[in-house]
């Protein structure tokens, strides 16, 4: 951003990794307006999700709202994004509550240690992949993967609050014990519990189809609050949500061992890849929407800045939240500023109005996560996957089987894993198409895609769809090789059109040199054509052109046919 003579602006490196400075400068009274009334729908949705997302990761009301205060609180001033808001997550908050209570060993205080210690870490890693520049990274984990894996997270989330509807205990554990205990538990139903809950979830979904991205939620909290209060529930064994401290925590580091931090880290990383992924999700979404350029590194350094607050402040693990920043932008957010205003608010309630929230139905409260449940599972894509690739959508499958009988902790690492295997897979095999000439032009392209095109006599003309490295350069060859075996008649030249190969490592130079002399050994003329300046360099390098001749960057297929057709086998 420019200045004028005789003005103050900050350096252009502050502002550049401190967007908040260009928010603020480039503000107009207009927006002012538009932010507040984004920013108090945004905590009417944020406060019901907060307390109920803490409820999953097990730990207390104002841990939830802890986090969100706090990390909202920083998250704006480095945030890229216009509209994307920082908040609890149902599969982060699902995460925590699995991998904690093993760890924590019963005692509650030390599970809010651990909690606050695994923010610290997330914010952590977040701050060094700042510092590495590692945006690509969230690129790894597949969109495939994911549609399987919040399946799985919404299955495993209705499983932990179906008990609670219906007025009984919930199990902890994966997905099949939890189910289990709620069916044998049945018997146990409260009726008084289970009619809060279905009428509250009625009015959850009745708002969905007819006021979408209003805070019905925050409607049905207050109205589940007041019913307590006048038909006194509790009494009549409806579970509430008790006492909710008010005031701020202490600001401080969390007493954990060494040893706490190595059993951490695991889940550390886990909360990283979740919120990293989801995160570039929003971003890339509301960029796409709205002609703006999304910048992954930059999303690092905002949420290391609000997961470390989140921590510093009795917190637990925070990321970009979907459904929050969808509201955040039907509300008429304009810039990040939206989510400094939401989280002021929350600050206020959370020291002067926490008390309202002791009779909150515990029904009412696991009826707002079974709505917000239903937002992970995406029918239509699996709908997609199924009628367009069998393949894409095993993968899902065995993703959401993953998280299903491995636990959540375990079915991210699958899903980083299945990501990873598929993506090595892909490069590893590269698709070698083998050309024919277009009717009537001199330009070749794929024969198996285009049956029309025509096979030139004697000439096989090949190009591989990829780079040509180290792990899939025998996959090249043998796959030529192949076809000039089964070719009838065999073909006295064989044109390699390197113009799809960006990168030809030394692997790759080696196998063209070994293609070369097996071809060269069959009578048979191997000519590489449209290579890259840098794919050029590495021939030379590799002493290619004394057998072929310099290789340029002039001759297309088509002048290496029409030159080559004719050629007499040396």
């Amino acid at each position: 951003m420019g200045s004028t003579p005789g003005s103050t602006s900050m350096p252009a490196q502050t502002t550049a990794w401190v967007p908040a400075l260009q928010w603020l400068r480039a503000y107009k009274p207009g927006m002012l307006r538009a932010d507040i009334i984004a920013g108090i729908t945004l905590a009417a949705y944020v406060l019901p999700a907060a307390i109920g997302d803490a409820s999953l990761a097990r730990l207390s009301p104002e841990a939830g709202l802890y986090a969100c205060m706090f990390g909202g609180l920083v998250f704006w001033a480095f945030c890229g994004s216009r509209h994307t808001a920082v908040s609890v997550t149902s599969a982060i908050s699902l995460l925590i509550g699995i991998s904690l209570g093993p760890i924590a060993g019963g005692d509650a205080s030390r599970f809010g240690a651990l909690a606050a210690c695994a923010a610290l870490m997330v914010g952590t890693m977040y701050f060094l992949a700042w510092l590495l520049k590692a945006g690509s990274l969230v690129a790894f984990v597949s969109e495939t993967v994911l549609i399987g894996f919040k399946i799985g997270v919404a299955f495993t989330l209705a499983s932990t609050q179906l008990p609670k509807l219906f007025g009984f205990s919930a199990a902890h554990g994966n997905f099949w014990h939890c189910a289990e205990h709620f069916f044998a538990n049945l018997h146990e139903t409260n009726r008084t519990a289970l009619a809060t809950g279905l009428s509250a979830l009625a009015v959850l979904i009745l708002g969905k189809l007819f006021l979408p991205n209003k805070p019905v939620a925050l409607f049905v909290v207050v109205g589940g609050i007041i019913a307590s209060s006048v038909l006194g529930l509790g009494a009549r064994g409806v579970k509430v949500l008790g006492e909710v401290p008010h005031g701020l925590p202490p600001i401080n580091v969390p007493a954990v061992s060494l040893s706490d931090l190595n059993e951490l880290l695991p889940l550390a990383l886990a909360c990283f890849l979740l919120g990293a992924v989801e995160s570039a999700a929003i971003g890339r979404m509301f960029a796409a929407k709205h002609g703006s350029r999304f910048n992954a590194n930059q999303e690092f350094l905002a949420l290391a800045g609000a997961n470390l607050a989140a921590g510093l402040g009795r917190g637990f693990p925070i990321s970009g939240g979907m459904s929050q920043s969808l509201v955040n932008e039907s509300a008429g957010a304009r810039t990040p500023i939206s989510g400094l205003f939401s989280a002021t608010l929350i600050l206020i309630i959370a020291v002067f109005f926490s008390g309202l929230l002791h009779d909150l139905p515990q029904p009412v409260l696991a009826a707002v996560i079974l709505m917000a449940v239903t937002s992970l599972v995406n029918v239509s894509a699996l709908r997609h996957l199924w009628r367009t690739d069998r393949t894409e959508f095993a993968i899902a499958a065995i993703a959401l089987a993953g998280v299903l009988t491995s636990g959540l902790l375990r079915g991210v690492l699958i899903g980083v894993i299945i990501s990873i295997v598929l993506l090595i897979r892909r490069a590893a095999r590269p698709h070698v198409a083998f050309l024919g000439q277009i009717p009537g032009t001199r330009r070749y392209s794929d024969l198996e895609r285009h049956p029309d095109n025509q096979p030139v006599p004697g000439v096989l003309i090949f190009r591989s769809e990829g780079s040509i490295v180290y792990f899939n350069a025998d996959h090249v060859r043998e796959t030529v090789l192949q076809r000039v075996a089964e070719s009838s008649p065999r073909p006295t030249v064989v044109i390699c059109d390197l113009s799809a190969a960006p990168i030809l490592d030394s692997a790759g130079a080696h196998m063209l040199r070994t293609l070369d002399n097996d071809l060269w050994a069959q009578g048979i003329v191997l000519h590489i054509v449209e290579a890259r300046s840098a794919v050029r360099d590495r021939l030379r390098t590799e002493g290619f052109e004394n057998r072929e001749g310099r290789i340029d960057r002039f001759t297309s297929v088509a002048d290496a046919v029409e030159s080559r057709r004719a050629a007499p086998v040396k």
